[in-house]
Order: structure tokens, then C-alpha cells, then sequence
């Protein structure tokens, strides 16, 4: 694994110093350009010399190479954002590999399997849209996710599909993030988004994690409920299926018969009930044919920000429970300190107590 990672590692920072697999081989003193190849996908070793003679032609440290609280050259990244930069967005990327390394690594480490099988929706991006939202009802009834699913899509996405979901604090723009490991999914969400959103991201990544091999997202796309390219679009049919089934929304009959004051009042509190947003559901009764197309393009969209209440985001606690187990483990045994974990995760050691209460996890803290 070491011997892979490295090779990964290699790999990355090659690519960043804008260097092709020859070029690399002539630096290093190969014979080849397979030489390098091999050592990139992990089938030779880099002996100790051949490391130290990379760190000094690249430029790089030991940590760029084997620091394992990193994901350099690992993880595939897909963002959900809005007007973010690209040197923005890869400052956060790295700072969300932290995270994911932390957890990978200490995982292992206390001796918790990473999950055996990914779960993969039979969808490619020639599928209908129709397609996509029957797998989203097919999801719901599965997992029982009952008459809020979105209240119950995290703890089944971590406890029955292996996916680790992680709250945080992200950079102004963005709305969350997949992310695919080897052997580890993971799906970030902005807590700062009211509850809707937050839902909606959910369901959105995990159309992604579930359809990865497929149909791979691009690394940057821009967050919204109605989506652009053809596979967002999918992901968004598969999300407002997920979070609003179709027959939980026939209990709520006659949308037709009321006028645009009516219709937006009760947009705004059915959506409340469900945990979604009024835009979102005004677009899925649309495609259900239980609401016209027109009526539901004359409602002023103002009228359904913050499906019309005033903002009040209540945050859920940073990352999740399962994060948060892991990291109280490795701490318990003595393969990370307090101050290390602070650190990992970015808090003082008291926010990082007060951390381990929210999610309900005893751990004392001795300095």
C-alpha cells in the first residue's frame, strides 16, 4: 500500500511541476519511460536513493511522498459551487483531504474495514430523466427512508451504503462535494445551507457516488435545482425523487385549483414538512403532471427564498458521528494525540470536546 501510494504521490507532483513520464525518466536517470510508468502505478519500488534523487529534482519533501494525511494524486473531487474560484477551490480541496486522509488513515489503523462493494445505479447519460427519478423512488423504498427522507438519507448513505458524509464549514460558493477513493466514498455538505438545500446536496452527491464509473462528474459544476449539463440534470431528477416520492405527494391534492397567493403559501409549507426547498417542489409536481409547467414558471422566485420565511439555519454538528468515532478511537489507543486531532481537524481542543459531545461520543480529554 506504502509502495502505491508513493507511486500516486509521484504521479501528482510530476504532473504539477508540468513534467511528462519521459521527462521524469530522464531526470531520474532511467532508462525509460515504463520505468516511470511502473513506479506510478505501483508494479516497481522506488528504492531510497530513487526517492531522495525525486525530492531533489522536484523540489519536493518526504511528506509530499508518504505524509498519509494526504490524498495527493488518490481522490477524484466533484464540486458543487457557485462563482468559486479555481485557486480557491483547490485551496479547500486540500483542505477537505485532511479530513478524508485523517479518517482513512486512523480507520485502518483501529482496525475498521473500509466497505467491501460499491452500490451502483444501472443509469448511464443516455438514460431518461425518467430513469433517474424512478431509481431516486426505488432508493426511498429500499432504505425505507419513510415520509421525510430527507431526515434519514445520511444515516442510510453511512450505516447501509458505506458513504461517508461529513458536515462542514466550506469556503462562500460552496455547496458541498463527492469525492471517490480506491476504496472510500465521500460526500461533503455545507452546513451553512438552510435544511432544503443541505438535502438537496445530499441527494444530488449521492447520484454521483452511485453512478460514478458510468458517468464521472465533472470537477466543478455549478450548484442549482435545475441543473445544465445532461448528467446534473440527472442528478437532479434523481434528488427530487429521493427527497419528494411520488406517493408521499399524493397526499397533497389540488395544486391546480388554487390561485398563485394560495399555491405559494402552500408550496412554502408543504416544502417545510418535507425538508426541501419550494422551488424544488413546485419543479417536481411539475414533472409529475400535478402542477402546469406554466403556473409554475409564473411564481416569482422571490416568493420561495427561504420557502418564505425569514433565513434561520440551524447548523448540524461539524462532520458526523461515524468521523468523529473514528478519530475518538485512534485517540483512546494512542495512534493520534488530542493535539494532533485538534489539528487534523482544524478546531481547538475544546471545540474539539464540545465536538465529541454534540455527536453523543464520551472522550476525555487529557492534555
Amino acid at each position: 500500500m506504502k509502495q502505491k501510494i508513493i507511486g500516486m504521490r509521484l504521479r501528482a507532483v510530476r504532473k504539477k511541476r508540468g513534467l511528462s513520464q519521459e521527462e521524469l525518466s530522464r531526470l531520474l536517470g532511467f532508462r525509460d519511460r515504463q520505468t516511470v510508468s511502473a513506479i506510478e502505478t505501483g508494479l516497481r519500488r522506488v528504492s531510497a536513493a530513487e526517492l531522495l534523487l525525486a525530492m531533489e529534482k522536484l523540489n519536493a519533501t518526504l511528506d509530499d511522498f508518504t505524509d498519509p494525511f494526504r490524498l495527493d494524486g488518490e481522490a477524484q473531487f466533484s464540486w458543487r459551487q457557485t462563482g468559486v474560484g479555481k485557486a480557491e477551490l483547490g485551496e479547500y480541496e486540500r483542505v477537505a483531504s485532511r479530513w478524508i486522509s485523517a479518517y482513512r488513515t486512523l480507520a485502518r489503523q483501529i482496525g475498521q474495514p473500509m466497505p467491501l462493494m460499491r452500490q451502483a445505479l444501472g443509469l448511464n447519460s443516455h438514460s431518461r430523466f425518467e430513469d433517474a427519478a424512478d431509481a431516486g423512488e426505488r432508493l426511498v423504498a429500499d432504505y425505507a427512508l419513510g415520509a421525510v427522507p430527507g431526515r434519514r438519507l445520511a444515516s442510510v448513505m453511512q450505516e447501509r451504503l458505506g458513504i461517508l458524509v461529513l458536515m462542514v464549514d466550506a469556503y462562500r460558493g460552496i455547496s458541498g462535494a463527492a469525492c471517490r477513493l480506491p476504496e472510500l466514498d465521500v460526500v461533503l455538505i455545507a452546513r451553512g445551507e438552510v435544511a432544503g438545500r443541505r438535502n438537496f446536496d445530499l441527494a444530488h452527491e449521492l447520484f454521483h457516488i452511485l453512478t460514478w464509473d458510468a458517468m464521472p462528474p465533472e470537477h466543478m459544476e455549478n450548484a442549482g435545482e435545475t441543473g445544465s449539463g445532461r448528467v446534473e440534470r440527472l442528478a437532479n431528477s434523481f434528488a427530487a425523487a429521493v427527497l419528494m416520492p411520488e406517493a408521499v405527494l399524493k397526499s397533497y391534492t389540488d395544486w391546480e385549483r388554487l390561485d398563485t397567493d394560495q399555491l405559494i403559501a402552500r408550496l412554502n409549507t408543504v416544502a417545510e414538512e418535507l425538508e426541501v426547498t419550494s422551488s424544488a417542489l413546485r419543479w417536481r409536481l411539475a414533472s409529475l403532471r400535478q402542477l402546469a409547467v406554466r403556473k409554475a414558471r409564473e411564481i416569482p422566485e422571490s416568493a420561495l427564498r427561504y420557502n418564505g420565511r425569514k433565513p434561520n439555519v440551524e447548523k448540524p454538528p461539524l462532520f458526523s458521528a461515524p468521523f468523529l468515532e473514528v478519530m475518538s478511537r485512534a485517540i483512546d489507543r494512542g495512534l493520534v494525540s488530542v493535539r494532533r486531532a485538534a489539528l487534523l481537524t482544524n478546531l481547538t481542543i475544546e471545540d474539539l470536546e464540545e465536538l465529541f459531545s454534540a455527536h453523543g461520543i464520551c472522550q476525555e480529554i487529557h492534555l
